[in-house]
């Protein structure tokens, strides 16, 4: 459940937890200005940057959040990008969050599309996003001290916000501002409201340089400084690395992975060109005529299941910004069958969780033509998509450029320290300081040219089966998986098809369809959907699509730099095996912010699961000589 807001007669909201008030009488929006804004310089601060980070350590009713999003967006002179991490514990239900901005007319707008973004805030973090992506709200939901440990990016001001120091003590203890400390760089801004005795001693200790400034009513006073340590700061164990200035960036790669790192980078200032040997974007696995985009459940909600959340949110905000509804997709929700009979949900799935998935109702179950009582999961958030469209509207950023037929079969590294790529015959296709391998099974042959022959990357074929739809009312009204998957009505130029599928078979580069695998297309959905297999029985009319996927040993991406020491510059985005709608735009981001020193959109813990470098150096050939 939400956590619930008392309000009081004249308006203020107040917390029933900590029986302490979210805002002081002057209202949210002046006291967001007042105290945050003002202490930190901004908007002036952020004149002309490529990005502004702030750090907030309390949400609340999001006030700060939007008084800040819409000073950014009144100012011309405004960062290309914002950045808004923010820790909340408990956060409330979205009709407080408009009851707080209703006071102010000119935030009310902002505070719907922030209401409708907040859902499905289980623990962890989770990435919302407006202004085209240009306004970015982390939100880190859980104790602050073990959120603070999964952050490593550096803040360009502090909002230490929350409620009071005598009410919420933890907010404010020494190991809390302490780890505030750690995501500071020398001349990060800080302001708070409280000019608490203690807290202002552990600033100070934390090496934060600190004066009072007149406060808002009913407070006479309120506190700003700056970190400015007497000493220099120890390295930590973690720091992220010098921030990249955007320049020139080449992709090899222009599937789903491709086209996802090159808008993520175009948004940032980064000039790409992307490079594929096909004619058209997405000529390979992405091509696929639609998918299932579906988050994975587990029991122990293991890190795979989270991750696909993450991955969920990323593609469903960008299908929503790029692509015509019902045509290039559809969030139709999902069902999943589990097959063998065991439910997968955690057994103490908060409620926060429903919002994503929940046991299936007979209703949903009905509808499938399953028994009631069958084994089954109702995904809310769940969608079919096409992603050769999806990676199209990707492309067309005015930075992108996009070259086709351009087969890259060697890069090189220049002594000036530039990447080039080279043809067959030796031709220049293109050179640029960033390079991005996201080639699918065709990273193995590159990497392997720069002598990282030992990834474990593995080609897997894919057939799926597919027919126009007949009308046949043995179809459900939504995809179903678990056993393969059906999309049972997705639109075609020559009406409306089912599409089932995939198979999955290692080590096959093959592009030939075959009947084995229709066979074992069918097998598996008369297990997944009995009442549907049999008018679905493989015939003449139905047709078949081929791709090759490509994978690791554990099944995960492989991202970013493969090692930063013998190829500087070079980065990954591979292997997204069959979940290339759940990961290809998460991955793309997470690239990006780890380039650039900004807020991660998922947990410190689940980005190092997804590291290039995770299965060892790799062999010590030496890069090729230009």
């Amino acid at each position: 459940m939400s956590e619930p807001v008392d309000w009081l007669a004249d308006g203020t909201p107040r917390s029933a937890r900590f029986q302490d008030i979210y805002s002081s009488c002057a209202g949210g929006a002046e006291q967001a200005r007042g105290v945050f804004l003002a202490g930190c310089g901004l908007p002036a601060a952020w004149a002309g940057l490529a990005q502004w980070r702030i750090l907030e350590t309390g949400f609340g009713l999001g006030m700060n959040f939007l008084a800040t999003w819409h000073a950014w967006r009144s100012d011309p002179q405004r960062s290309q990008m914002l950045h808004f991490a923010s820790v909340e514990a408990y956060p409330v239900g979205a009709d407080d969050l408009l009851r707080a901005a209703a006071a102010s007319p000119e935030l009310l707008p902002l505070a719907r599309q922030l209401a409708a973004q907040w859902w499905g805030l289980l623990p962890g973090v989770h990435r919302l996003v407006f202004e085209d992506a240009r306004v970015l709200l982390t939100l880190c939901i859980g104790d602050v001290k073990e959120v603070l440990r999964e952050q490593h990016f550096e803040a360009d001001a502090v909002f230490l916000d929350g409620f009071g120091p005598q009410a919420n003590p933890d907010m404010w203890d020494p190991h809390t501002l302490k780890a505030v400390a750690r995501l500071c760089r020398r001349g990060t801004r800080l302001a708070t409201w409280t000019i608490s005795r203690p807290v202002r001693d552990t600033l100070a200790q934390c090496g934060f340089s600190l004066q009072k400034a007149p406060g808002l009513p009913p407070k006479r006073d309120r506190l700003q400084g700056i970190f400015d340590p007497h000493w220099e700061p120890r390295k930590r164990l973690h720091a992220p690395a010098a921030p990249m200035r955007a320049a020139r960036c080449a992709v090899i790669g222009a599937g789903l992975a491709g086209a996802a790192v090159a808008a993520s980078l175009a948004r940032r200032g980064w000039q790409v060109q992307v490079l594929d040997a096909g004619a058209a974007p997405a000529a390979g696995a992405s091509g696929l005529p639609a998918g299932l985009l579906a988050p994975h459940v587990s029991p122990d909600d293991a890190l795979l299941s989270r991750l696909s959340r993450a991955g969920a949110r990323v593609t469903l905000q960008q299908a929503q910004a790029l692509l015509r509804c019902e045509e290039d997709w559809a969030n139709t929700g999902a069902l999943e069958h589990h097959v063998d009979g065991r439910h997968s949900l955690p057994a103490d799935w908060p409620q926060a969780g429903h919002d994503w998935s929940e046991a299936a109702g007979s209703e949903r179950l009905l509808q499938a033509h399953l028994r009631p009582g069958t084994a089954a999961t109702w995904h809310h958030r769940a969608a079919w998509i096409k992603p050769a469209r999806l990676a199209e509207q990707l492309l067309k950023h005015p930075a992108i450029r996009w070259h086709g037929q351009a087969d890259v079969q060697r890069v090189t590294r220049t002594e000036d320290g530039l990447w080039r790529l080279l043809d067959a015959q030796g031709g220049a296709l293109a050179s640029a300081e960033l390079l991005v391998i996201a080639a699918g099974p065709a990273s193995r042959a590159l990497l392997a040219q720069l002598g990282a022959a030992s990834l474990p990357l593995q080609a897997i074929r894919g057939q799926v089966s597919w027919a126009l739809h007949d009308g046949s009312r043995a179809l459900p009204a939504f995809p179903v998986n678990g056993d393969g998957s059906l999309l049972p009505a997705v639109p075609t130029d020559a009406g409306r098809a089912w599409y089932l599928g995939a198979s999955f078979l290692r080590d096959d580069e093959s592009r030939q369809p075959t009947e084995a695998d229709h066979q074992a297309n069918f097998a598996r959905l008369q297990r997944l959907l009995p009442a549907a297999a049999q008018p679905l029985t493989p015939q003449s009319a139905v047709q078949a699509w081929v791709g090759v996927r490509c994978a690791a040993r554990d099944r995960l991406p492989l991202l970013g730099p493969l090692d930063s020491a013998r190829y500087p510059g070079l980065h990954l985005s591979t292997a997204m095996g069959s979940r290339g709608l759940t990961f290809a735009l998460l991955c793309a981001e997470l690239l990006a912010a780890q380039l650039h020193g900004e807020p991660l959109p998922v947990e410190a813990r689940l980005a190092h699961a997804l590291r290039a470098s995770r299965y060892g150096r790799a062999s010590q050939a030496a890069v090729s000589p230009p």
